[in-house]
């Protein structure tokens, strides 16, 4: 009788405690096994298979050479520079990489590009309910990209909570989907990789709903 299949380890890095169950449900339901450890400096992937990066707190505008605005929160900059880290680690050991809202946007400054700070159109952005899953707009996704291959879909109908999006892009990552109204940039990712993917929504509250969510976690955990 053969040996039972080892579950791959994902290392879920967050700040708020109170948020994280989603993501670990999540990636339990697609197979793998999340590790929770809190954002610090010298936290390292270690023996983990993967990488996911959650949503959070805006990212520190310094990092991208601008003051902040009115609407921009407190930085926290214990955690930019530990998921910073994180994200040299994954792509020097070509580690999966999932990252989520914030997640996205600190893989996006980290790797050299900026943020738009305060959408113009923040409130189609923010939809905050009782019901994470309930979409809050569609985003048209890019043909011939990872996203494309996970959702096989045109559209996908997704939650959003976030006031910040991608302004400029970092070198080598590329747009898969953006939200076809105001042309905000949902997702992200980085092609010649194993698997390095960003959304600017927030999968986990859908996944156990949504079957095209699902599918994120899935491809993610199949990748390890």
């Amino acid at each position: 009788m053969g040996a039972a299949p080892v579950t791959q380890k994902v290392l879920v890095v967050y700040r708020e405690a109170a948020d994280v169950e989603p993501y670990a449900c999540a990636i339990q339901a697609a197979g793998a096994e999340p590790l929770l450890q809190e954002a610090r400096p010298g936290l390292k992937i270690g023996s983990c298979g993967g990488l996911l990066l959650t949503g959070g707190s805006d990212v520190d505008p310094s990092l991208y050479g601008e003051s902040p605005s009115p609407e921009t929160e407190p930085p926290d900059p214990d955690r930019d520079a530990a998921e910073g880290a994180l994200i040299d680690e994954a792509l020097a050991r070509d580690l999966p990489l999932l990252a989520i809202c914030r997640g996205m946007q600190i893989l996006n400054v980290h790797l050299g590009g900026s943020l738009i700070q305060h959408l113009p159109t923040a409130a189609r952005h923010v939809r905050r309910t009782p019901d994470k899953s309930l979409p809050a707009h569609r985003v048209a996704i890019e043909s011939d990209t990872l996203l494309a291959s996970i959702a096989r879909s045109e559209y996908w109908e997704v939650n959003s909570r976030h006031h910040q999006a991608v302004a400029r892009m970092a070198p080598g990552l590329r747009v898969c989907a953006r939200d076809p109204e105001d042309g905000t940039i949902e997702a992200v990712e980085l092609p010649l990789r194993r698997f390095v993917l960003a959304v600017q929504w927030h999968p986990e509250n859908q996944a156990l709903v949504d079957s095209g969510q699902r599918k994120l976690f899935e491809s993610f955990a199949a990748s390890l």
